[in-house]
């Protein structure tokens, strides 16, 4: 099979740093670029949180750095989960890489322009980045061949009750992803939270005696107490099922649905509302996430890890 052309658009923190090893460790995937936005943590973060992690991989890919606000609203992080780096955790070596000139803004819509309307978006954090490359040259929404996003959920949310923390930070730039037309999938908390790292699965990954498997069990490691779900002691990865649906779609049970952003600013300002049942009788507009092959999964993350030392 051909490769999947693949931007990964990230606010690095621990499930982002995952994403990123598995999009360059496995073989179908051909990674233009990494595009960093404020989410997680702020810009001055998940840029440098970005480069630790392809420089202590040597890790063949150049970093953009992106928007450092949302759109509209007032910026939010997530340092009582991720830490005040975005990424704490790890240990890395002094940075000697740096990003390039090039806005990432700039550098989605120049790659999309230059393609052959075969480069697939993996927004992994804030759709911030994605919207104003969407408003900065409208042509490129008909040449983007998919977008896979990690976001939103079809029941209730993480950052407030009605609203997970990726659409939440950005909710009008979420909109307009989502009325832009591009066909997409949506890998939503009621997904990715059954996807969890747990102690035996970060044990499996330290096995595999590698500089990338370490780097897993140690960014990991720090999620088993700050993203506990559901009182376990696991983290989600849940940025990852974003790139591995695009190489394993067979992993995963996907529903077609009209999903939309509510903007109101109410009390659920931010919520993906998803017209499971089709009241709506609209267009449906995005391939929601509903379950996955954990076994498959977890193999395939493996695999990625083995393959990148």
């Amino acid at each position: 099979m051909n490769k999947v052309k693949m931007i990964l658009d990230c606010d690095t923190g621990h499930d982002d740093a995952i994403a990123l090893m598995l999009a360059c460790g496995n073989l179908d995937i051909e990674l233009l670029g990494v595009t960093c936005v404020a989410g997680n943590a702020g810009l001055q973060h998940t840029v440098p949180n970005t480069l630790h992690v392809v420089q202590h991989l040597n890790l063949p890919v150049k970093v953009y750095a992106g928007c450092d606000r949302p759109i509209v609203k007032e910026q939010v992080v997530a340092d009582d989960v991720h830490g005040k780096s975005g990424l704490d955790g790890p240990v890395f070596e002094p940075l000697t890489i740096s990003a390039e000139q090039e806005h990432a803004v700039n550098f989605i819509v120049r790659t999309i322009m230059e393609s052959d309307g075969d480069v697939v978006l993996v927004p992994t954090g804030p759709l911030t980045n994605i919207a104003m490359a969407m408003r900065m040259e409208p042509r490129i929404v008909k040449k983007i061949r998919h977008i896979s996003l990690m976001g939103g959920s079809l029941d209730l949310g993480n950052t407030t009750p009605a609203a997970e923390f990726n659409i939440y930070v950005d909710p009008e730039a979420a909109d307009i992803v989502f009325r832009s037309g591009v066909e997409m999938n949506m890998m939503g908390l009621n997904l990715t939270n059954r996807v969890l790292a747990t102690p035996q699965i970060i044990a499996r990954m330290r096995n595999i005696g590698n500089k990338a498997g370490n780097l897993f069990a140690d960014i990991m490691s720090f999620t088993l107490h700050s993203q506990a779900v559901n009182g376990l002691s696991a983290g989600p990865v849940h940025d990852v099922t974003a790139v591995a649906y695009l190489v394993a779609p067979q992993l995963f049970r996907m529903q077609q649905m009209h999903v939309e952003i509510d903007i109101s600013h109410g009390p659920c300002y931010g919520r993906t509302v998803c017209d499971i049942y089709d009241r709506f009788h609209l267009p449906k507009n995005v391939n929601v996430g509903m379950d996955t092959d954990l076994e498959g999964f977890w193999n395939l993350v493996e695999q990625a890890l083995r393959n990148l030392d």
